[in-house]
């Protein structure tokens, strides 16, 4: 007991810490710098004491780092109906948002293929074969098979489209994000109708819009206020729950997964360096994002930090909402992209196929984009989306149950590639649309 109340009372003084910096200094990304190193110190010295003190003082930890994560969740569905919204109030028509999504999702795409074709280029680049782990013992399930290989694309699309608000408030659906989305935009579209058929009406309904999305946002900065204390005690954790004795025998398989999605950080740097940002500037905006992602795992709940991120760096508000909203869900480039191309780079050789030929790359890039939205359909992160690519392409699924053990590791990788990817089709959409609509580009400086 007395070790618990010491670990309580040294987040405690730490947080203290943290808030008098934070007073002194308007940068968010160094109290989470601060707090990051600082959790990983906490966590690594929770190796030092008995495994029950150990678990007790996790427990109590993670009053704060679940709760920052289950606030953000909360937040989330109101940003997104509101932020949507009100950026389509300021619309002088409805003519322009379905290219607008349309643009995110082709983004989105463009970046899981490229993903994908970064895994597998990784992997064959370091020589990992699957049959180095066929002696190991696949947790895979007949229901996981079934779950996804009775997925269909028609099905799928039917699936996006929302039956009850309310049940996609309470986030039921693998795909509610996206069901609340596509009702707002239906909600926007039927606001301009109403704006120009009755204006009194609308101008009422307009002003409602605006004075909820100040006190939404109000709500949202209270809340990514915490996210230094949140990422505190989710990186103690983090540092305290696994052990190198878990997963060495995996550790090649978990080493080809991070160096493909660093790879693939760099190449969207490099795709930001083309399109006219700097990337510089782009990862210190978004590097307390990133570390949420990383230590949560959570792609939802860093919905807000997103869409709040993008807007630092200069993307217009319903493109960061769509593209942060959608990107929970579909387009994933580290579940959906790195993930089953690494297993497939592994599968293929001993199948005696070559993984870069053009012909099989013509079949796998297709198969890692239809991946990525059927995983939207059936939930389940990388282990499923893996199951859709490996099914698709004919080819055995053991292996995705040999790994299923040491995915948390990997997934904390993964989640933060997703919500980078999520936000990169935010800016490059917002690239295209204005170079399409001959406008100048607008970027401002991070906070």
């Amino acid at each position: 007991m007395f070790i618990t109340l010491a670990y309580i009372v040294l987040f405690l003084v730490c947080s203290w810490g943290i808030f008098r910096i934070d007073q002194k200094s308007a940068s968010l990304s160094k109290s989470v710098f601060i707090a990051i190193f600082i959790g990983a110190v906490i966590g690594l010295s929770l190796h030092l004491i008995h495994a029950d003190s150990s678990k007790t003082v996790i427990d109590w930890y993670s009053i704060i780092g679940n709760g920052y994560v289950n606030l953000l969740k909360l937040v989330a569905i109101p940003l997104i109906f509101i932020s949507i919204l009100s950026a389509i109030n300021k619309l002088e028509n409805s003519a322009g948002i379905g290219k607008m999504s349309l643009t995110i999702v082709g983004c989105m795409l463009f970046l899981v293929m490229t993903a994908g074709f970064v895994g597998l280029l990784t992997t064959q680049a370091l020589g990992l074969d699957a049959s180095a782990f066929g002696h190991m013992q696949s947790t895979l399930t007949a229901d996981d098979v079934t779950k996804t290989a009775s997925v269909s694309l028609p099905q799928l699309l039917t699936s996006l489209i929302p039956t009850n608000l309310f049940l996609d408030l309470t986030g039921a659906r693998s795909v509610s994000v996206i069901g609340i989305v596509i009702f707002t935009l239906l909600a926007g579209v039927a606001l301009l109708k109403v704006k120009k058929d009755a204006p009194e009406e609308g101008a009422k309904l307009s002003a409602a819009i605006n004075a909820t999305q100040v006190w939404v946002m109000k709500m949202v900065r209270i809340v990514i206020a915490l996210t230094p204390y949140g990422v505190m005690a989710l990186m103690a954790k983090v540092f305290s729950s696994y052990q190198i004795e878990q997963f060495a025998s995996l550790l090649g398989f978990i080493g080809a997964c991070y160096l493909a999605v660093l790879m693939m950080f760099i190449v969207h740097a490099l795709l930001l360096a083309l399109s006219g940002h700097n990337p510089v500037q782009y990862y210190k905006t978004v590097w307390p994002v990133l570390t949420f992602a990383f230590v949560s795992r959570s792609s939802a709940a860093a919905i807000p930090l997103a869409i709040s991120a993008q807007e630092r760096f200069g993307v217009p508000n319903t493109i960061a909402s769509i593209s942060a909203s959608f990107g929970s869900s579909m387009g994933q480039n580290g579940c959906a992209g790195i993930y089953p191309a690494v297993m497939v780079a592994m599968i293929a050789p001993t199948l005696g196929i070559d993984p870069l030929s053009i012909s099989f790359l013509a079949a796998m890039l297709p198969a890692i984009a239809l991946g990525s939205i059927g995983v939207a359909g059936v939930g389940g992160g990388g282990t499923f989306a893996a199951l859709i690519v490996l099914s698709t392409l004919n080819f055995p699924v053991a292996l995705v149950g040999i790994f299923i053990a040491i995915e948390p590791v990997v997934d904390m990788a993964r989640t933060a590639l997703n919500v980078n990817g999520s936000m990169m089709s935010g800016v490059l959409a917002t690239r295209m649309l204005n170079k399409s609509a001959g406008e100048p580009q607008r970027q401002t400086t991070p906070n």
